[in-house]
């Protein structure tokens, strides 16, 4: 096998959201059991997304999710905090990897050789493979998350700024999950201020 073969894909899913954590995966799949349909998870409908998420974790020589939490992303801010997460879906990996490629134009503090690609996801299979993990196992944590928090509609939005999501912040104030170091969720405390 070329070192090409080995070579493993890691992206991340959640770094816009103002709530959950920041998820990441990594995935080095196997030549001879390839996989039809993959592409960047954000052109995929969720039902695609979740087939292709079963085909990849039966079919790969190798993955590995991992994500950093909120109180991670609010210390070391969300770039950082992606990184952390690839980081650590990367050794999280059952195998060692010949090579890591990144979507985007940083890579994560590994002892591996890292390639950045910008647009990595939509271009190398093994990422957009990794791109599909992180996104839905992030949206699946969401799921979860709404259940503690159901004022906020998590399950529907993932946490993203959507209008139902920023009229429930304005409402209820920002929960445990919220990302405090993000505008428009520190920005709803300005209101209780008496100046």
């Amino acid at each position: 096998m070329n070192g090409r073969s080995h070579a493993c894909g890691i992206d991340e899913a959640g770094r816009g959201p103002l709530a959950g954590p920041v998820f990441a995966a990594a995935v080095i799949l196997d030549r001879g059991r390839r996989i039809s349909g993959l592409a960047d998870s954000k052109v995929l409908s969720e039902r695609q997304r979740e087939e292709l998420a079963g085909e990849i974790r039966t079919r790969a020589l190798s993955w590995a999710v991992a994500s950093a939490s909120v109180e991670e992303i609010d210390s070391i801010n969300i770039l950082r905090a992606s990184l952390l997460a690839m980081r650590r879906a990367v050794e999280e990996l059952g195998m060692e990897p010949q090579e890591v490629w990144t979507d985007g134009l940083y890579t994560p503090a590994v002892r591996f050789t890292c390639r950045a690609i910008v647009k990595g996801d939509s271009r190398v299979g093994a990422i957009s493979a990794a791109s599909i993990l992180a996104k839905t196992a992030r949206d699946a944590e969401m799921c979860e998350l709404d259940k503690s928090y159901p004022a906020y509609g998590f399950a529907r939005h993932k946490g993203y700024s959507s209008p139902e999501h920023l009229a429930a912040l304005k409402q209820h104030g920002p929960c445990e999950i919220h990302r405090m170091s993000f505008e428009p969720v520190w920005a709803t405390l300005q209101h209780d201020l008496p100046f």
